[in-house]
């Protein structure tokens, strides 16, 4: 008589084989391809805004903005220059907002003609090929 251990160990042993299967991508859904261009652009957006935040926090802590006016102040020979006025916290957040919705517009267009593109070239080449296995 046989354990049940032994017999999960005989089942263990036999080969299992391996399927392949090879599909076209002969269509991208228009809309679909557009809301996740569109998400991908916001989440873009949003690291950048945050990104440009912090880099301006760091950069006021450490004193780099006063070291860099006292610098043009030499070359310019301006006493009345002040790049904290220039470069502060609201305007700086706001060019990255600024730049942030344009990116999202610009990349969900890119993404909307990205699909239509790919949809128009597989009427000429058929589609891609992609293989997946069951590992």
């Amino acid at each position: 008589m046989s354990s049940v251990a032994e017999k999960l160990q005989r089942k263990s042993q036999r080969t299992v084989a391996t399927k392949q299967v090879r599909l076209k991508l002969v269509y991208i859904d228009f809309w679909s391809a557009v809301k996740f261009s569109f998400l991908v652009a916001v989440c873009l957006g949003i690291i950048l805004v945050v990104a440009t935040i912090l880099l301006w926090i760091v950069l006021n802590s450490t004193g780099i903005f006063g070291s860099l006016n006292d610098i043009m102040k030499d070359i310019l020979g301006n006493p009345e220059f002040d790049i904290a006025s220039d470069f502060s916290l609201g305007q700086v957040a706001l060019f990255a907002i600024v730049v942030a919705l344009l990116n999202t517009v610009v990349g969900t267009a890119l993404g909307a003609i990205a699909a239509l593109l790919y949809n128009f070239s597989v009427r000429i080449t058929g589609g891609l090929l992609v293989g997946f296995t069951n590992n």
